[in-house]
Formats: structure tokens, C-alpha cells, sequence
């Protein structure tokens, strides 16, 4: 894609960091939505050509007035709001800071004084507001429920995927890392997978090198427990296929010890897969419990042992459950109105 005119441009959202993260993911998912309605680039490396993308060098030579007076800078990481001030007050541009906050945790103290002097504050669940130490907007992350939807026949995705074919697959997707709570997954799929001849389950994600031997003692707990079978580990695949491997779920696992939101399981739900879920992250704000899933407290392994095992041993529920989850995430988690209510935003610091 050609290179936005930066005279026609209101809205920059910088991603600085070369590796593939949720913000890129948010950067990718959000800019070409919002590119029909105001006119916003992003600034980030390797992104799809579909996403309008500004080459970082052209900050510095860009002129000071966008076409509003003023553009808005929107950062999601420290490194972006550092620059975003470097280039409001070294550089002179004309520019209005917004930071949104994902983080719950109380932040360090150079990154508080960075958020004072944003302009706007947006906070992706009500408990990232609740840490930080000013008034923000709060708009939950969404997914396209275009692309994340159920699918017809299950069974037949599943062979097109090389997965098992029979029996209630249940998923879970991501990094893999201690503080994502694989090893409780594992964990509760092995107990499960013995109570339940059906039961089978697919972790996928990628595990960095200081995570590898943690991986690789998660593979060895499946095969010593005689699972190797019908507890399948694969490595992340390219972003247009995450879509099909929920679409071949019945219950999707995020057990997670710490989340900043985590997507993992409104994409499930949307594709009709329930939700067993921890109280990490956003997922009380996700979640209904009875109606789309369950909640537990962080690192109850015998409560998620225990909510796998109910939901699969009840496929009315299971299914009256899937149906109920994608109603949910369509009422509140669609990227439309996620970009929307950002675009509002936006078009409120342009009149300031």
C-alpha cells in the first residue's frame, strides 16, 4: 500500500515493537475498520498491506497542523508516549496524546507520570480503570464476529485441520508461559481425559526460548500419562487461520494467572465454544456465568477440572451454552462498536 498523505491525516497510531503482540494485533484488527471513517494510519513495522502504514522517518518531517489543527497520537506502550511527547515538544508538532491501558497492575512510577501528561485516558476493562489515578474511558477490546463464527460442519473442519475427528475437543490458545497457566490446562485435561473416553484437547501457541523447557515438561507430563493421543500440542499458526482452529472447538480453557484483557475468549465464543475461565484479565467482563461459560478463582485446578468435566458431560448445556455465547459477544464485543466508540474519541480531542 502506498504511504498515507500525512497533509489528510488526523489520527497516528504508533506500534514500535518489531515482534508480533497484541498490540499489533489490536493496530491490524482496529486501522483499516477505522480507516472508513476518519482518517487514521499506523506507524508500525511488517504490517499486512491492507493496513494504511506510515514509515516511522516520516514523523519527523511531517508537518506540525494536520488537517484539524492538531492530530491525535495514540499510544499503547510507554516507548509510544515517550515519542509521542518527544514529537509534541522537541519537535513542536501539533499533536493530542491518548493512551490506552490494558495493564492490571499498579503502574511504576514513570509510567504514571507519562499517563499525566496524556491528553485522554481509555482503559480496556474496568479493572485497568480502577489502576490508574485519573478518569478514562472505558471501551472493551472487540474481534471481527465476521470472522470469528461458527461453522457448519465441525467435523469436517477438523479433518481439514488434522485434528481428531471424534469425541469433544476443548482448546487453548496463546503464549505459553507459566503466568497463561498451560500447566494447569494440561493438568485438568489429563484428569479429564481419563474420566471422559471423548474428551480430547489442543493447546497452540508459541512458548519463547526461556519458556521452551516449560513446554517441553508439559509434553512430557501428556506422555507419561499415556495422552499423547488426544492431548495435542501445536505451534501458532499464521493469524488468517487462528479463526478455523476455534471453529473446531467445543469448549475453549483460559486459565490464566495474569491478563492484561486477553481476546482468547471472546474469539471462542464467538465461534460457539463456552468459556471456562479464570478471574484473570478481563474475563468477568466477558463471561456470564451459567449463561456463557464459568468463572474461577486463579489456580483452582480442581475447579477447572470440575467446570470441564460438567460442560462436557452435558451436551444439552453445552450446547444451549454455545448459542448464548456468541449472542454475548456480538452484544458487546464486536470490533465495530470497539472502533467506534474509539473513533469518538478521537473526534473529541480533534474539536479541543
Amino acid at each position: 500500500m502506498t504511504p498515507p498523505d500525512l497533509s489528510q491525516i488526523d489520527v497516528i497510531a504508533p506500534n514500535f515493537k518489531r515482534r508480533h503482540s497484541g498490540v499489533t494485533t489490536t493496530v491490524i484488527r482496529l486501522v483499516p475498520i477505522q480507516a472508513h471513517d476518519i482518517a487514521i494510519t499506523a506507524c508500525a513495522p511488517d504490517l499486512p498491506p491492507e493496513v494504511p502504514n506510515l514509515p516511522w522517518p516520516r514523523l519527523l518531517t511531517m508537518s506540525r497542523r494536520g488537517p484539524s489543527g492538531a492530530r491525535v497520537w495514540h499510544a499503547r506502550r510507554n516507548v509510544e508516549m515517550v515519542a509521542g511527547l518527544a514529537l509534541k515538544h522537541l519537535l513542536r508538532k501539533r499533536l493530542k496524546l491518548l493512551f490506552t491501558s490494558a495493564a492490571q497492575r499498579r503502574h511504576t512510577g514513570f509510567t504514571r507520570w507519562l499517563i499525566r501528561q496524556m491528553d485522554a485516558v481509555i482503559a480496556t476493562s474496568q479493572k485497568s480503570a480502577d489502576y490508574l489515578e485519573r478518569p478514562a474511558t472505558v471501551i472493551h477490546h472487540g474481534i471481527n464476529c465476521d470472522l470469528f463464527q461458527p461453522v457448519a460442519d465441525r467435523a469436517a473442519l477438523r479433518a481439514a485441520l488434522d485434528l481428531p475427528t471424534d469425541g469433544l475437543l476443548v482448546g487453548c490458545f496463546g503464549r505459553i508461559r507459566p503466568q497463561k497457566g498451560n500447566d494447569l490446562f494440561v493438568r485438568a485435561m489429563i484428569a479429564t481425559c481419563r474420566e471422559h473416553p471423548d474428551a480430547r484437547a489442543l493447546m497452540m501457541g508459541r512458548a519463547t526460548p526461556e519458556h521452551a523447557e516449560f513446554l517441553q515438561g508439559l509434553k512430557d507430563e501428556v506422555a507419561a500419562a499415556g495422552l499423547s493421543d488426544r492431548i495435542l500440542f501445536r505451534d501458532e499458526v499464521p493469524i488468517a487461520d487462528v479463526p478455523a482452529h476455534f471453529q473446531a472447538l467445543d469448549l475453549y480453557v483460559a486459565p490464566q494467572r495474569w491478563e492484561g484483557f486477553g481476546l482468547t475468549p471472546i474469539e471462542a465464543m464467538a465461534c460457539g465454544a463456552p468459556v471456562v475461565a479464570s478471574r484473570a484479565g478481563a474475563f468477568e467482563e466477558m463471561i456470564l456465568p451459567g449463561d456463557t461459560g464459568t468463572l474461577t478463582e486463579i489456580e483452582d485446578l480442581d475447579q477447572i477440572t470440575a467446570d470441564i468435566q460438567m460442560l462436557l458431560s452435558d451436551p444439552d448445556a453445552l450446547a444451549l451454552r454455545s448459542g448464548k455465547a456468541r449472542e454475548r459477544v456480538l452484544d458487546a464485543f464486536d470490533i465495530r462498536t470497539e472502533a467506534a466508540r474509539i473513533i469518538a474519541v478521537y473526534r473529541d480531542l480533534l474539536k479541543t
